[in-house]
């Protein structure tokens, strides 16, 4: 029987306690970012010939390289589209680690791709796709919306269709859009909104309109169900007819906003849904899990087998059983099982629990989007449709929002960044963090008068 040391039973003890003790925190941490000369001062050169020890490496991430680390999950990090993973999916997450779970194959890691499974299926079924939906977990949104396009492309050619290819999506649309076309060497054609920022029929027709003009050949269109500036949900429904006219690939970003469809008062937002080609959505935004998590869901995942599949000799054993692969349905092959802690947490808490806190985000944004129109200094730019709020603080340059947003984080209070819209500085809620508090929200708008 193999014995263990005790240096490292010492280190598990180390680590297990520093885990325990950061989720202890009430709240965490905020922390700051450092330059990079200070920290090469303060942790000086790590990789060695003989190594440095756990204990000395602990204690550099402990004391300089964590507090020099913003925590994403702290209630009044307000900026970009924080995290706020519950303590069953972080707990869940070291467990993921030390299993040591390969999850590209069913015939490697069948039992974490089942549990896996059926949370894609039960985000198939809030979003009304039939039975037989499915799809993998990946890395993130980024990911998710290449692989979704790539299985658009191949269904387009597979329907006779030729290039030049072009994807047809909004100008508020997410940018991994723009980042997916240029990896695939396609066109993408911009559609304009309407004034509340919805992406609807109207806007497709006419950018569909325009890429024929150009001679290109549209294959997809893309949808969001929650922008990440302003948080809003395109016409789903309009889009998704417009799709079916159009013989296209209808794709939904929902990588921040479509957990939103886990809200029952707001589940009309997302009319439409259900008639798309596929969806993804950001189980490390808006449904608690920790980085990094994107749920790619198709409506036939068989399209994207025929896309994603790779084919070498090593892989036979693999593909010879007809089993589920998550590794065909997206571009990966090598996969953490990242779908595990969501997995656990919604086990463990129960999905009413998430319909309340996803629920209570929408609320909070809209009554502190109240409290901004009551402020002669501050301007609503839009009605809150979710749960990210944008105002400008009237009279200030884009410095102004700058020494404001430095000295908020100098505090420890919140992380505040400033954003713009249309070449004009403003800034941005965005609340995903049940934790976070309507009084903290009213004393940073207190900063800013």
């Amino acid at each position: 029987m193999h014995r263990i040391n005790t240096q490292t039973l010492a280190l598990r003890k180390a680590v297990l306690d520093y885990s325990v003790t950061r989720m202890d925190y009430d709240p965490v941490p905020l922390d700051r970012p450092e330059p990079n000369e200070k920290l090469a001062e303060l942790v000086g050169e790590t990789m060695t010939d003989a190594g440095i020890g756990w204990d000395k490496a602990l204690d550099l991430f402990r004391d300089v390289l964590a507090p020099a680390t913003i925590s994403a999950d702290h209630p009044n990090f307000l900026s970009f589209i924080p995290a706020a993973p519950t303590e069953a999916a972080s707990l869940f997450d070291l467990v993921v680690s030390a299993s040591s779970i390969y999850g590209g194959s069913w015939k490697e890691g069948a039992g974490a791709i089942f549990a896996e499974n059926q949370v894609l299926e039960f985000l198939a079924r809030e979003c009304g796709l039939a039975e037989g939906a499915g799809g993998v977990f990946v890395q993130g949104g980024t990911l998710g919306n290449l692989s979704a396009l790539v299985t658009a492309r191949q269904w387009a050619k597979a329907q006779g269709k030729l290039a030049p290819w072009a994807i047809i999506c909004s100008a508020e649309a997410h940018s991994s859009l723009a980042a997916a076309a240029r990896v695939m060497d396609v066109e993408i054609i911009i559609a304009e909104p309407v004034a509340s920022g919805k992406f609807n029929a109207a806007a497709a027709d006419n950018a569909i309109a325009k890429a024929r003009d150009a001679g290109l050949t549209p294959f997809a269109l893309v949808g969001t169900a929650g922008t990440t500036n302003f948080g809003i949900v395109d016409r789903l429904d309009e889009l998704a007819a417009t799709a079916r006219k159009e013989a296209l690939w209808f794709h939904v970003d929902g990588a921040y906003g479509l957990a939103g469809v886990l809200s029952t008062e707001h589940k009309g937002l997302y009319r439409g849904i259900e008639k798309c080609d596929s969806f993804i959505v950001d189980p490390h935004k808006w449904l608690f899990a920790p980085f990094d998590a994107c749920a790619l869901v198709y409506r036939k995942p068989e399209y994207a087998k025929q896309a994603h599949t790779q084919q070498a000799d090593y892989l036979d054993a693999v593909h010879a059983t007809g089993d589920w692969n998550p590794s065909d349905y997206a571009f990966n092959l090598t996969r953490r099982a990242r779908g595990l802690p969501l997995w656990f947490s919604l086990a463990t808490y129960g999905v009413e629990i998430y319909r309340q806190a996803v629920s209570r985000s929408i609320y909070l944004a809209r009554q502190i989007a109240d409290v901004i129109e009551e402020r002669d200094y501050l301007e609503l730019l839009r009605p809150p449709e979710l749960s990210v709020v944008v105002f400008e603080r009237k009279g200030w340059d884009a410095a102004q929002y700058e020494q404001w947003s430095e000295a908020l984080l100098d505090s420890q209070f919140a992380f505040v960044v400033p954003s713009s819209h249309q070449g004009r500085p403003n800034t941005r809620f965005a609340i995903v963090n049940p934790r976070t508090e309507f009084s903290d929200l009213v004393k940073i708008l207190d900063s800013m008068a």
